[in-house]
């Protein structure tokens, strides 16, 4: 619906956003990843033409905040704990003049021993890089212990045991990097405060009720004098979750009593954002010569940065996807969020999902290779079936899984799955959730027949406001057409959970449907009155009411009910029920189970150039269960990106360490595919209904981006007969095991 705007460029998104008298607001950021910080002296700076404030730890309340593990402040006070991490802001009239001002500021500090990445700091005797960890808010469930913010567990049956009764036991080690989300617009804020005392921030935030309750935190204000609007995104995927600009724009405008704008750059985004976080994956699953899993122990250790940020919740999402959409009798799996001196990492599409789906898929192949069992049979043999149960209990319905595979293997070619030397054919499978909360809108009926559509959900791109208006018109029997939405004002929207987890259109949609049945109550009644026909007799159709030979429009009536009644208006309010678990199964779960899963299977057909390493990708092929296709163009446009970002992840993209110090922090050097690296990708939407979603729609945003990485690894194995563990799948990687195996 929003198409028009974006296509003719007058759409408005945060980065344009501008007020009368404006100025420019941009943070100093630490160039040490572990140090004490001794002094900050910004009088030079503040000094400087242009400049209207300056603001340290020493200008804003000492506050602590986060999700689960509230251990962040706005800037670093005593101790300074990656490289990036915020000391100073300035505001100024220009941005030319507030990044001179940066210059001026003078920083003294001493550098600490750091961590840099997950093996060192759970090492004995290392650096705590909190070492007040245990006096920080969290949450009661959270499993911490020194650098560890969680410990997410799954114990299913004995895995001991298990592998007693297993023919064979395999064993791998897999490690994955740190990407970023590859929005196009970088994180942006407007803020501006009133007579009143309170702040408007204008922001291209995901979840803009969540930013409105964190930016109450940091101002020690009250909700209600915080007022978030989302004017417009240009990309999310996880990485506008979290409070990015919001607070500099704020504390800024509050010092100067002007409105400040604060937008990052690229190498801010690649050094100080919320990106995937880098992991290493150990699994280890026992198997018959027949191929039936009857054991699985595996862990996940995500380097989740210098604060906790999403990294709980990602090590439980984590737990599951070990697990995979497989029976396995015996489990012991563990997912771990591990403090480090790098950035925050964060949520990315799919968290957790690409890592963990790369290890275990990787390993089927593996296991089915050592066994001369073909992958996909093997698949087949142990995945999940409708109404078994999942691995924390969950009794699992509408499981498309077979059909997914059998038609992406069908539509690759899979029978001949080496048709020439230095080609091959991948496959991979996975599951993933709807994610739950709370979603509620308003749902007005003009005098002129037009209706409004009033959400808290923010539109991330993803045609999902698109979906659930599609089912409020298929529900009240209007045009698409004569529906208006607004949406993601924390003032005038009613509350929703956010554009996370592909639940938009999933769960605004059914919000959707409770208004409109409200409503339908309403119109059915005032048309009864208005026609003198039973309600009985009565039918919505085509924006009129209709029945006995008479006929009123829905304007007509919604003239009459603003003369008498207030006018035809509806609040609709949906929230996920939640699935039954075993608790028993669970420790330290910020996610035990997943909500209405959807599942799918990737298929590509690739080669690789012995001499130089590099895959050329000739086919790629998702089958995807989605329950009900609401809208199949704008699902076959989520698959298609969601496939390029994950072979992103695949084959080029690192953020590169050096000493905690990105190497990379440009899009030069950090490789994203471009238009021309992309192949065409043919969808494939399987349609197995959702008990809960409307119509039976599932989740359906973040499933293509899990399984690329696990789908190229196993056509380059079976192109090349060398196995690549580790991501990304550079030519360079390719090359020097071909050359390795040579020898």
């Amino acid at each position: 619906m929003d198409a028009p705007g974006k296509v003719t460029g007058t759409a408005l998104y945060a980065a344009d956003f501008a007020l009368p008298g404006m100025l420019y607001g941009k943070v100093l950021r630490s160039s040490e990843p572990h140090a004490r910080l001794v002094r900050i002296d910004a009088g030079r700076a503040a000094r400087l033409p242009g400049v209207r404030a300056v603001i340290t730890a020493a200008d804003v309340p000492d506050v602590r905040y986060g999700g689960s593990v509230k251990d962040e402040r706005v800037f670093a006070r005593d101790r300074i704990r990656f490289a990036g991490q915020p000391l100073a802001a300035v505001a100024a009239t220009s941005p030319d003049a507030a990044a001179a001002a940066l210059t001026a500021i003078e920083v003294v500090c001493e550098p600490l021993r750091p961590v840099f990445d997950v093996a060192a700091a759970l090492a004995p005797g290392a650096p705590l890089v909190h070492d007040a960890w245990a006096s920080y808010t969290a949450l009661p469930i959270l499993h911490r212990d020194g650098n560890v913010c969680n410990r997410a567990r799954i114990v299913v049956g004995d895995v001991e045991r298990g592998f007693v009764e297993a023919d064979r036991v395999f064993e791998n080690r897999f490690t994955t990097s740190s990407v970023h989300q590859g929005y196009t617009e970088p994180r942006a804020a407007v803020a501006q405060w009133d007579s009143s005392g309170q702040v408007t921030v204008w922001s291209n935030t995901q979840l803009p009720f969540e930013i409105q309750t964190t930016l109450a935190e940091i101002l020690q204000l009250p909700p209600s004098k915080v007022r978030v609007i989302v004017p417009g995104i240009g990309g999310g995927f996880g990485g506008k979750l979290r409070i990015g600009v919001e607070h500099f724009a704020a504390l800024l405008a509050m010092k100067t009593g002007r409105p400040v704008k604060v937008m990052t750059t690229s190498e801010e985004e690649l050094t100080a954002a919320y990106a995937r976080q880098p992991a290493t994956v150990a699994v280890k699953t026992g198997v018959t010569n027949d191929g039936r899993l009857t054991a699985r122990e595996a862990r996940l250790w995500f380097d989740t940065g210098a604060f906790a940020g999403s990294g709980p919740g990602v090590a439980s999402v984590a737990t599951l996807m070990l697990a995979g959409p497989y029976r396995i009798p015996n489990l012991l799996l563990e997912g771990f969020a591990v403090y480090t001196n790098k950035t925050n990492f964060g949520s990315f599409r799919a968290p957790s999902g690409p890592q963990a789906n790369f290890a275990v898929e990787s390993q089927m192949d593996i296991i089915a290779d050592a066994l001369g069992l073909d992958p996909l049979e093997l698949r087949l043999k142990n995945i999940v079936r409708e109404g078994e149960e999942g691995p924390t209990g969950q009794v699992l319905t509408a499981v498309g899984l077979e059909e997914c595979l059998r038609r992406a293997a069908d539509a690759i070619g899979w029978r001949d799955r080496r048709p020439e030397v230095g080609r091959g054919k991948g496959i991979a499978c996975g599951w993933w959730t709807t994610t739950g909360g709370s979603s509620g809108v308003y749902v007005k009926v003009n005098p002129d027949g037009t209706v409004a559509l009033n959400t808290g959900a923010a539109e991330i791109g993803t045609a999902a406001l698109t979906g659930a208006a599609q089912v409020l018109a298929e529900d009240l029997g209007v045009q698409m057409a004569d529906i208006n939405v607004v949406s993601a004002d924390t003032l005038s929207t009613p509350f929703d959970f956010g554009a996370q987890g592909s639940r938009t259109a999933f769960a605004v949609g059914n919000a959707c449907r409770a208004a409109v049945a409200d409503l339908k109550r309403q119109i059915l009644a005032l048309a009864s009155k208005h026609l003198g026909v039973e309600e009985s007799a009565l039918a919505l159709r085509e924006g009129s009411v209709v029945g006995a030979g008479k006929r009123a429009t829905l304007g007509e009536l919604a003239r009459i009910s603003q003369a008498s009644g207030g006018g035809l208006i509806a609040h609709g309010t949906f929230v996920a029920p939640p699935t039954p678990y075993d608790t028993k199964r669970v420790e330290g779960h910020v996610y035990p189970a997943f909500h209405s899963p959807s599942f799918h299977a990737h298929a590509t057909d690739l080669s690789v150039d012995a001499e130089t390493g590099e895959i050329t990708i000739h086919r790629y092929v998702v089958a995807q269960d989605v329950g009900f296709a609401m809208n199949p163009a704008a699902i076959e446009g989520q698959i298609e990106g969601g496939v390029a970002q994950g072979l992103g992840q695949a084959l080029s993209e690192e953020i590169v360490y050096e000493n905690g110090r990105v190497l990379n922090a440009n899009l030069t050097d950090y490789k994203m595919p471009t238009a021309r690296d992309v192949p065409r990708v043919e969808s494939i939407l399987v349609q197995h209904p959702s008990l809960v979603g409307p119509f039976g729609a599932k989740g359906v945003g973040e499933p293509p981006n899990i399984e690329p990485p696990a789908a190229i690894a196993n056509a380059v194995a079976s192109a090349t007969g060398v196995r690549i563990t580790s991501l990304p799948i550079t030519a360079e990687k390719v090359a020097l095991a071909l050359r390795e195996r040579a020898k």
